[in-house]
């Protein structure tokens, strides 16, 4: 019998009361897996009323507590690592390894969020007149909501809820409708590591359920990942409700290849960062920019991406998985086919990949273009699957004009061994997360994840730092006292209690 996904409200895991429900599908299978409600205008109002009576006495429990209730979490998903990501897979189709990494990732971001105390301070003055003293306090905002996307079910909303709550916020989790059994095994762990009744609340839904928590006043901040059309909406919406909005929008991620880098190493790290995880990762590695003579080795480059196979989770000979949905296939195929009739040259086509036994599965195979152009859909769109393709120029300085030309900014590699060009590289490249023979650079939790214009809107990014800033407020004190007013004489005496 398929499960009925639970919403988490005030506490206690129930069964919605809605008459609106979303299949969840196993995109190796394409068959259900869970029936998703989508809840309730008052269920919605429910969540966020219990939220907002938590922060009451949330904020006032000491910085040391909250970091407690983090160490305890991430006890716990450390424990339980395997059977999520064994949960996560069967949801996303993911192979064990990037599961695996995915709920690993989540879990650096909780161990950050333990040591949320040294992230607290505020600052101080002393005399900053005379006998004036001005000091900085960080506190935390209230009522916090994230909105989650399908292809990282633990590692987003792991980015989320765990720094906000360990500020001293709660938080109202909206995952994606498509994988949403990751995000409630996430907080019966929560749960269980003593976090307070009504700090965490998950409930799940569409766009109706997204709009809610946009317009509600009682929503303080917003953070976001997913697609550029939706991120764009939701920080508009958001700002418009005047709310703090954090949206993370999607990319097209260039990798320079210089003529002097070591061939072996750029052609295994393409492969793995343009193919992994079925392309599906805003991170991924999907346009390839080969500098002079490089462009010899795309020859070799194909041969390798045709070994790449996808496949179950648990076949330990799969290089992949499957898309998230037929509708994401259907629309990556459709790329395909406009990238050969606009000219680019198919050095290798997995449009029409099959694998044995799973014949209903959301397969696309390994696909490799070369003589691309800036002028083609398969370079202006994220294409968002195992695709990538590849541009020739003549130098590094073109390189870089042609990536800052592009209107996405969220990571870019360089391979070379060059210094000087890879500081050239990382002097004038416009993009906010750069990697020096790195495919994926993207940043350890004591770090940020600082995507750059069409990537991301907003001011504060995810994690480190700027997460806490963007989860708190800066209330900064002015204060004198007069030294006239210090009692003295014979019969005073000072209680200390």
């Amino acid at each position: 019998m398929t499960q009925s996904v639970p919403l988490y409200i005030d506490g206690e895991f129930c069964q919605s009361k809605s008459d609106q429900w979303i299949e969840v599908t196993n995109p190796a299978t394409n068959q259900s897996i869970a029936q998703l409600p989508c809840a309730t205008d008052e269920e919605m109002e429910r969540a966020i009323n219990s939220a907002t009576q938590a922060f009451v006495s949330w904020k006032q429990v000491a910085v040391s507590d909250r970091a407690r209730v983090m160490f305890k979490y991430q006890h716990l998903l450390k424990e339980h690592h395997d059977e999520l990501a064994q949960l996560l897979s069967q949801e996303t189709g993911k192979i064990t390894l990037d599961a695996k990494g995915d709920v690993w990732r989540g879990i650096e971001v909780v161990e950050q969020a333990a040591n949320i105390a040294s992230n607290m301070m505020g600052e101080t003055v002393e005399n900053v007149a005379s006998d004036i003293d001005t000091y900085s306090l960080i506190q935390p905002l209230g009522v916090c909501c994230g909105i989650t996307p399908f292809n990282f079910p633990a590692m987003i909303p792991l980015w989320m809820f765990p720094l906000a709550i360990a500020a001293g916020n709660t938080f109202v989790l909206k995952p994606s409708e498509q994988v949403p059994l990751t995000s409630m095994r996430l907080a019966e762990l929560f749960e269980q590591a003593g976090a307070p009744k009504g700090v965490l609340q998950v409930v799940h839904g569409g766009k109706s359920q997204v709009d809610f928590l946009l317009e509600h006043s009682a929503i303080r901040a917003v953070s976001f990942v997913g697609s550029v059309p939706v991120a764009q909406y939701i920080y508009h919406r958001g700002t418009s409700y005047n709310k703090r909005v954090q949206a993370f929008a999607g990319a097209k991620n260039h990798m320079v290849v210089m003529p002097d880098a070591n061939k072996n190493q750029v052609i295994s790290n393409l492969v793995g960062s343009s193919v992994g995880a079925a392309g599906q990762r805003c991170m991924a590695i999907s346009v390839a920019v080969f500098v002079g003579s490089a462009k010899e080795w795309i020859s070799d480059l194909q041969v390798e991406m045709a070994k790449m196979k996808p496949g179950a989770w648990n076949d330990e000979g799969a290089a992949y998985g499957p898309l998230i949905s037929q509708q994401a296939k259907e629309r990556v195929l459709s790329l395909i086919e406009e990238g050969k009739a606009q000219g680019a040259v198919c050095e290798l086509d997995g449009s029409q990949c099959q694998v044995d036994g799973l014949p209903d599965g959301n397969w696309v195979g390994p696909t490799l273009f070369s003589g691309v152009t800036t002028d083609m859909s398969i370079y202006q769109q994220e294409i968002f699957g195992p695709v990538l393709v590849c541009l020739e120029v003549e130098t590094l300085e073109e390189a870089i004009a042609l990536i800052n030309n592009n209107p996405y900014g969220n990571g870019t590699s360089i391979f070379t061994a060059n210094g000087a060009a890879a500081r050239k590289y990382q002097h004038e490249i416009q993009v906010g997360q750069v990697g020096i023979n790195v495919p994926i650079p993207v940043p350890l939790p004591f770090f940020s994840f600082t995507g750059w214009r069409g990537s991301f809107y907003g001011d504060l990014h995810a994690y480190g730092k700027q997460a806490v800033r963007f989860y708190t407020e800066t209330k900064t004190v002015t204060a004198r006292w007069f030294e006239d007013d210090i009692p003295t004489g014979p019969n005073l005496s000072i209680h200390l209690r």
